[in-house]
Order: C-alpha cells, then structure tokens, then sequence
C-alpha cells in the first residue's frame, strides 16, 4: 500500500471515529431534551385540562371575560352537576374598607355571640374558657365561671356559644362541647344562667349527647342556632374515621347529622322521623360529615349549612328536613391519600342525594359562616360570609335565587385560620381565628 493510501486510510478512519463520538454525544443530548420537552408539554397539558375544567364547572366560553375567584388547579376529576355549582366568577367589594384587630393573643376562639350591643360572648376552645369582648375598646373580660369540663385533644374542646331568644329576661347561654364518656367522647349541648355581674353561668346542665360516643378526637360539628320557634338546631360531624363515619348514613346515629331540639334537649315534634321506630327522633337531615358553619337565609328563610369535604369538596347546603346529602357515600372530593371515595362517584342527586348549592375544589376548609343580614354596606345585604381555615381567608358568596353567582376572597394577606363569622347589629363583620385574634370589618367611612 502507498504512502498516500495509508494516509487516507487513516484520515477515514479517525473521521469515522469523531462522527461515531458526535453521533453518541447527540443521543445523550437528544435524550435528555426529550425528557425536558415531555416535562413542559405535561405541564402545558395539565394546566390546559385546568384551564379547561375551569371553563366547564363555571359554564364559561373560551371567550369569556369572567374570572373565576378560584386561581388554583383542580384536585379531582369531577364535572359539577350544573354549571353554577362551583368555580363562581369573581366578585370585588366595591366599598372602601376599614379592617381593625380589636383583640389579639386569645386562645383559639371557636364560637361568638352578641348578647349586648357590641359585647360578644367568646369560647376559648382549648382553655374551656367563656369570655365576653367589648368591640367598642377590645376589653375582654376574665374567664367566666360555671364552663363545663371538656375534652380538649385535637378539635374538640369549648366550642359554640349562642343567647336563648328571650336572653334579656332568662339569661340563659347555650354551649357546645366535645364530652368526655365511658367509652369515648360525643358533641354536648348544656346550657347556664349568666349571672347579673356577668361573672359566672350558674345551673349550668346537660341538655343534650350526640350518641354514640366514639373514641376518637376529630370532627363534632357543633355548631347551634336558634330557629323562630326558639328550638335549636345542633350540626354534628361523623368523627372522620373509617368506619364510623359511615354512621351518617345511618338514621339510629346522631352522627353526620343536622338535629332539632327544644331548649331543654327533647326533640321537636314536627321532626322529619317522629313516627319512624327506627329513627332518632332529633334528626333532621343526614349523610353530612363535619357541619362547622350555620344560619339562616334572611330572604328566603331557609337553613344553609357548610361542611367540610376531604381533600375537596366542602359543601354549601340548603337543609331540607328529612333528606339525605350523601356522605361518605358520594363526593366532590377526594381521600387524602389521593384515593378515590367509594369507585369516585360525585353525583348526588342520580344517588338519590341532595346536591350541594356549591361546592370548593381545592378546599376553603369552611368553619362559622354568617348572613350579611344588615344594610350598614348595602353591596353586601344577604351576601353570605365563611371563615377559610386553609387557605387563610373569609369567603363572600353572592346569592340569587338559591344560586351562587360570584365570591369574593377578604383577608387574604393576614395569614389566619378564620374560624368563626358574625354580623354585628350594627353591621360590622367580626371573624374570630385560631391564631386568638378577632377582626372588625366595617365601611371605612362609618
């Protein structure tokens, strides 16, 4: 072979060596931009299909202007079973306002109560503390006396505080509280006489125990209201666990359940299940699972509850007596190991169940609610306000004709659990939070 074939040889060879090298550095290259590609386009996808779902369960077009008040991503799958039951458009508080800390360093203050003209009666849920706030200076007073021993673990503890309808002749104060029993604990409803000074409940009894008690810590409900009859309503919560809460299916359970009793603990007699034998004579509505929001529509007069979902799906109902509003059974949301809840299923009313007027997904985590039953800022009248434990905010709801048509998210930026809401007579919006804090909202103007 010649010196110039040698050369040649060698040239060809080494070229071929350089291009194989080329060759397998762009594989690697190649191979990684694909996994970066498939990352973007999963993500683009994902935030499409949100985008989309988004568009579908508030009945928008793409061409839509209306903005959701939700900004976050859907947890579940789920379609609503009409378009106006979640994901309402974004609604804005025209009204300047001023937002005022009047008290601050509590314990977590569970439940409120105006029982005088801006002096609240408030729980201490932890500490089974009754204290009364003067709004007017943020004064609060010592612990009152004559509060019933709880059972403080996880949530339970002092809960909701209300004044009978006659308060100023009768004195008496209702109260909810996670008991202590034999063979676990149990939602409570006592009531005691506030004395003249104001400085103990005195008499103060048992009226009545959501049976049956359950060895566990989590989720009593436990809100109470008066109806204008003077009777209370009680909710309760199904106590979280797998398998008692399947008990909120179940009518011989005050578990999951929305109860109507008389003021000395007896069930009303106009009680959807009095004549059933099988029934718990208390019950008013079921398949509920942790019922911590209550009050009356002022325009229509109707009973709106709000419970929490699992991961998603907390509901907002319209409590019809007798009837059944799904839990564990069905539900927008989802377990929170990401599991699916009995096969995923999520309509109500094919089920034979009552749909949610709205429902959250994500989770609002919906404690104490209250009517704006007031004109003090009239874009507000008959709106519907909820304390946000996580995300940390108050939730408006607007209404029409039982149908939410906008919300509105307050206190965004103040980083508390808001556990309790209450319109004052005179108009202000009060939220108590878990941090021991109580906010006054009112028209800046006033």
């Amino acid at each position: 072979m010649s010196k110039v074939s040698s050369s040649r040889l060698l040239f060809f060879t080494m070229l071929i060596f350089v291009l194989a090298l080329a060759a397998c550095g762009n594989d690697d290259s190649t191979s990684e931009e694909a996994t970066t590609d498939e990352s973007e386009t999963a993500t683009e996808e994902s935030a499409d299909d949100s985008e989309t779902a988004t568009e579908e369960s508030t009945g928008e077009s793409e061409t839509s202007t209306e903005e959701s008040a939700e900004t976050e991503p859907k947890v579940t799958e789920f379609e609503p079973a009409f378009p106006e039951q979640t994901r309402a458009p974004k609604v804005e508080t025209e009204t300047e306002l001023n937002v005022e800390v009047v008290a601050e360093g509590l314990d977590v203050s569970w439940g409120m109560e105006e029982f005088d003209t801006n002096r609240l009666l408030v729980t201490q849920r932890d500490s089974a503390e009754l204290l009364i706030l003067n709004l007017e200076d943020g004064s609060v007073s010592d612990p009152i006396e004559g509060t019933p021993e709880v059972n403080n673990e996880d949530q339970g503890g002092l809960l909701d505080v209300t004044v009978a309808p006659d308060f100023d002749e009768s004195r008496l104060v209702f109260m909810t509280f996670s008991e202590d029993k034999d063979d676990g604990t149990l939602t409570a409803v006592g009531k005691g006489v506030l004395s003249e000074d104001e400085t103990s409940l005195e008499d103060f009894e048992v009226i009545f125990e959501a049976e049956p008690a359950y060895d566990g810590t989590l989720h009593y409900g436990g809100r109470i209201i008066f109806d204008e009859d003077g009777n209370l309503f009680l909710t309760t919560g199904e106590r979280s666990d797998d398998p008692i809460r399947e008990r909120a299916q179940d009518l011989d359970a005050y578990l999951g359940k929305v109860i109507h009793i008389t003021q000395d603990g007896e069930p009303v007699d106009s009680n959807p299940f009095i004549e059933d034998e099988d029934a718990l004579d208390g019950i008013y509505s079921y398949g509920h699972r942790n019922i911590q929001g209550v009050d009356f529509n002022p325009e229509t007069g109707d009973l709106w509850i709000v419970e929490f979902g699992p991961q998603a799906g907390d509901e907002l109902n319209i409590i019809e007596p007798g009837s059944n509003y799904g839990w564990p059974t069905v539900s927008y949301g989802i377990e929170y190991s990401g599991e699916l809840i009995n096969d995923g299923i999520s309509e109500h009313e094919a089920q034979g169940f009552v749909e949610p007027v709205y429902y959250w997904d994500p989770t609002s985590a919906p404690s104490g609610m209250s009517f704006y039953d007031n004109d003090a800022i009239p874009e507000w009248e008959n709106n519907l306000f909820i304390g946000g434990l996580a995300p940390n905010y108050i939730v408006r709801v607007v209404i029409e004709d039982d149908m939410i048509v906008g919300e509105e998210r307050l206190l965004t930026d103040e980083g508390q659990r808001f556990r309790d809401i209450l319109v004052t007579e005179d108009g202000a919006l009060v939220a108590a939070t878990d941090g021991g804090m109580i906010y006054k909202v009112t028209a800046a103007d006033e």
